[in-house]
């Protein structure tokens, strides 16, 4: 079976010669959780955002589900990515104006011209996996920062893809609230779905992660199973960096 995810020598310059992305090559396999790690302006975010296109690169190979990117995808590409890779951001970029029930069943009927009864059944379903089933009639603003994220996870899930990837998802979160999204993400992680998380929370890197991936300045600087990156990291820029973290 092809891997998830194959990242071949993805290279990405900003501004003035900038490397974002720095030769950086991965893989994933289905089923698997990847943790990124590494310290701000390290090329994280850049790079899970090249796998369902909301980053280019300039050079370099990328293959999602059997999909294959060069440096200038087509627009079926990315349709065809983005309806099989979900994304949950840092800020929960709900509608405000649309109830948690709308915001969840907009992509399906909308994209997926799945009928509005199913679409509805599909993501009151989705709300009880979240365990916010009861807000499902109210608007983003009366709900909390954590209720919120795990609406957005929820709309994510609504159009049923093969991978999940979580950019910072509890970074604007109060602490009290961070808890029951990290709660949702290892359920999902329990039920094999593939993800990659770019996250701070060693806790949760330490129990789900099946691999951490550090980089720093554009570049990967080592991978390796979560017990033996937070006991034995083999490079000095990630001492440093877990240093400062724990």
């Amino acid at each position: 079976m092809p891997a998830a995810i194959e990242a071949k020598r993805i290279t990405k310059t900003y501004g003035k010669g900038k490397r974002a992305l720095d030769d950086v090559s991965l893989n994933v396999s289905n089923g698997e959780v990847l943790v990124v790690m590494g310290p701000s302006g390290s090329g994280k975010s850049t790079l899970i955002r090249t796998f369902n296109g909301l980053e280019e690169f300039e050079s370099g190979t990328l293959e999602i589900l059997g999909i294959r990117l060069g440096a200038e995808p087509n627009e079926k590409q990315i349709r065809e990515i983005r309806l099989r890779v979900g994304m949950v951001f840092q800020q929960f970029n709900l509608f405000p104006h649309l109830s948690i029930l709308e915001n969840i069943t907009l992509a399906p009927i909308k994209v997926q011209n799945l009928a509005r009864k199913i679409a509805e059944v599909n993501a009151i379903e989705l709300l009880y996996q979240m365990g916010i089933a009861d807000q499902a009639h109210k608007y983003p603003n009366q709900l909390s920062g954590g209720q919120q994220q795990r609406v957005a996870i929820a709309r994510a899930l609504a159009l049923k893809p093969e991978i999940m990837l979580f950019d910072e998802p509890t970074s604007a979160l109060d602490p009290e609230r961070v808890k029951e999204v990290l709660d949702a993400m290892r359920s999902l992680a329990k039920k094999g779905m593939t993800m990659v998380v770019v996250t701070h929370e060693i806790a949760f890197a330490r129990e789900v992660a099946d691999r951490v991936l550090f980089m720093d300045e554009g570049k990967v600087i080592e991978t390796s199973a979560p017990e033996d990156f937070f006991s034995n990291a083999t490079q000095e820029r990630s001492r440093r960096f877990l240093n400062q973290m724990m």
